[in-house]
């Protein structure tokens, strides 16, 4: 595990974009394609105004979500329609390199259609994604993995639906660890004094916390943390 101190939340989006250009840069030259989980909430903000500055061949792009909200895509609540509006109107990107939630289906329904997508993007049973971009909540969750839910524990699913989100909505596909943890590379980006606690119990404690369980096998893991964030380090 590595830790990235930085100044604010604008050197966050500046360090961030650097890495996601060498990560997809060297998944392009040596595999080919560039294969990216994208979150919702923060991580938003910092890719929408730091990925229009990569330099990159967006054609080799697939992006996929590390969790979604089962909801229609033109919601507010939605992540893929967060990027739709913010994201690709900068980018070279085309709607139809996002892996998307069916529309219009259970919570159930969604998780194995995602899982028959990402099955045909990735040519495998196998998801092994360049980078996952990795956002953490005020209680230490990640993807859509909250403290003490069952999902913490599911090995076989690789997409897995949950209905019961202490947060809205809660209906939400997510990733689950055999795959988050079979990543080449997975990002925390966190900033503000909100954060600090929450990244003491994770980063100092080592509390076994849903963002703590974060540990690639075989793959890196970066977490980028401004001065507010990190106070507690």
């Amino acid at each position: 595990m590595t830790v990235i101190k930085v100044a604010d939340e604008q050197e966050i989006i500046t360090k961030l974009s650097s890495y996601v250009e060498k990560i997809s840069n060297d998944a392009i030259l040596n595999r080919g394609r560039f294969f990216v989980g994208l979150s919702g909430g923060s991580v938003v903000k910092y890719l929408c105004e730091g990925l229009p500055s990569v330099s990159t061949d967006w054609s080799k792009w697939t992006l996929a979500f590390c969790d979604e909200r089962v909801v229609p895509e033109d919601s507010g609540d939605s992540t893929f329609g967060c990027y739709n509006r913010l994201l690709i109107p900068k980018t070279k990107l085309d709607k139809n390199q996002f892996i998307v939630i069916k529309q219009g289906v259970t919570a159930s329904e969604a998780a194995v259609d995602y899982n028959e997508k990402l099955k045909e993007a990735f040519k495998s049973d196998e998801f092994k994604f360049d980078l996952l971009l990795l956002g953490m909540g005020p209680d230490g969750h990640t993807c859509s993995l909250f403290p003490g839910h069952p999902l913490l524990d599911e090995k076989n699913l690789k997409v897995a639906a949950i209905t019961d989100s202490p947060k809205p909505p809660p209906e939400r596909i997510t990733l689950t660890y055999p795959v988050i943890n079979s990543a080449r590379n997975c990002i925390f980006a966190c900033s503000g004094a909100g954060k600090a606690d929450m990244i003491k119990r994770i980063l100092k404690e080592k509390e076994d916390l849903p963002a703590a369980r974060v540990n690639p096998e075989n793959g890196n893991v970066y977490w980028i943390v401004d001065d507010g964030a990190a106070a507690h380090l």
